[in-house]
């Protein structure tokens, strides 16, 4: 009974770990706390063009990405669009710093249990950066766009 209970929690873990979202799936409901501790909801976002961007404060390339990422959405903020950033961080003080560092304008999330947060598994997340472009309708439709395939989608 042991060597099956075994399996069966074996079998549900690896099934949990490989979920991740597929284009045309649609924006998850969830909620996370932001840099000023507030519960956010992504019901706000209803009827917005959404980057969800997942990163690290100790990820280079997504350091590197947020400094590409800051002049664009600052271009793009005053349309339809948002960025929602959501660090995979552990620690709290290094994720902040971070975001003061890079100068993120745009809404800042945590999710503190690294790849094991529930968001990094909804989603699917194996690395950092790793990014998802959702339409005015919720619809996945791009996975780690480049700032040009977001562009067009802005000019749709």
């Amino acid at each position: 009974m042991k060597k099956i209970m075994l399996l069966f929690s074996l079998i549900i873990s690896i099934s949990t770990a490989t979920a991740q979202m597929k284009i045309g799936d649609s924006l998850p409901d969830f909620q996370l706390k932001n840099n000023k501790e507030t519960t956010i909801n992504l019901a706000f976002l209803k009827g917005k063009t959404v980057l969800i961007d997942f990163w690290a404060s100790w990820c280079g390339p997504c350091r590197v990405a947020n400094k590409k990422l800051v002049p664009f959405y600052n271009q793009n903020k005053s349309g339809n669009f948002e960025i929602i950033g959501i660090s995979l961080d552990i620690d709290t003080t290094k994720w902040k710093n971070a975001i003061e560092i890079d100068k993120l304008p745009y809404t800042q999330l945590i999710d503190p249990n690294g790849f094991d947060a529930k968001t990094a598994l909804l989603f699917g997340i194996e690395q950092l950066p790793s990014a998802y472009l959702f339409d005015e309708s919720g619809k996945l439709i791009a996975i780690n766009p480049t700032l040009e395939e977001i562009s067009i989608q802005l000019k749709k």
